[in-house]
């Protein structure tokens, strides 16, 4: 690296400027804060600020003095009221906890009160209350004792500081129509009945009502309907399997009948019967059963 200059004998190192701000003339390494709590300092005739930066180390500070940027822990704020150094206080709702300030931090303690007993409003005597007991059709209940009405379990009662509060147990919502719902002996809550067995099948399309195993056909001969135990209504096709070029169609029958004769241009010829073609009359037919 380079090495510094020298300075001869009798050479002095001049002395660092000043700085101008605001028609105010600053020395060298001067510090000040302006207003909106910026930090300046003069530094080689330049003038330098920032924004002023807090340390505040303690959990209920006071607001900054008049004048000041940071908050001070020479004291607390707490709950809205400014507390000084070492200040003893209580709460606001008088449950006997007590308060110090110190450092500007503020510490609570509530006093631990045996079983059976409660905070006293009077801070000399936290301890001394007892919860009043609940005189109840003729009964005696302790504090914080719950009970139900009339024993059936409908109705909850608590005794609160010698006060008895009831309250209905709350009933189910039931998904079934009115005219359904019953109310069973001993039970607080109604219940949905059970619905009727089905007696038979009820067809809207026409109105009617067939019993339970009652078979018809439901218009097409090859359909076949019955009516279940269940209310519903259970149908099949019938498939015909014998087949023949001229079978005979029956009304009323689901598969023509190929044993009984022929049908030949709307005409029905019995078995072994001879006629002559529609089309031709040079030709002879015959009707056969296989």
């Amino acid at each position: 690296p380079p090495s510094a200059p020298s300075l001869s004998p009798g050479t002095s190192i001049p002395p660092s400027p000043r700085c101008w701000h605001h028609g105010l003339s600053q020395e060298p390494g001067a510090r000040w804060t302006e207003p909106g709590c910026r930090s300046c300092t003069c530094q080689e005739g330049r003038v330098l600020c920032d924004a002023v930066s807090c340390s505040t180390p303690c959990s209920h500070p006071l607001p900054a003095p008049a004048g000041g940027c940071c908050p001070t822990c020479t004291g607390c704020l707490h709950e809205g009221v400014a507390r000084a150094e070492g200040d003893v206080f209580s709460l606001s709702n008088g449950n006997c906890t007590v308060c110090v300030c110190l450092a500007g931090n503020v510490s609570c303690l509530s006093p631990e009160c045996p079983p059976g007993s409660c905070p006293s409003p009077s801070p000399s005597d936290c301890c001394s209350c007892h919860p009043a007991k609940c005189s109840f059709r003729g009964r005696t209940y302790a504090h914080g004792a719950r009970f139900s009405l009339d024993g059936d379990g409908c109705t909850t009662c608590v005794c609160q500081g010698g006060e008895v509060e009831c309250s209905f147990a709350p009933c189910p919502i039931l998904d079934c129509p009115q005219h359904q719902r019953h109310l069973r002996p001993g039970q607080c809550c109604s219940s949905c009945r059970d619905p009727p067995a089905p007696t038979g099948c009820f067809l809207d399309d026409n109105g009617v009502e067939f019993p339970v195993g009652q078979l018809w056909s439901p218009g097409d001969p090859c359909e076949l309907c019955i009516c279940q135990a269940d209310g519903s209504v259970s149908c099949r096709r019938t498939e015909c399997l014998e087949t023949c070029p001229y079978p005979i169609r029956i009304p009323g029958q689901c598969c023509p009948d190929c044993s009984a004769g022929c049908t030949y241009m709307g005409r029905v010829f019995s078995n072994n019967e001879t006629f002559p073609s529609e089309l031709d009359p040079c030709l002879s037919c015959i009707c056969l059963v296989r």
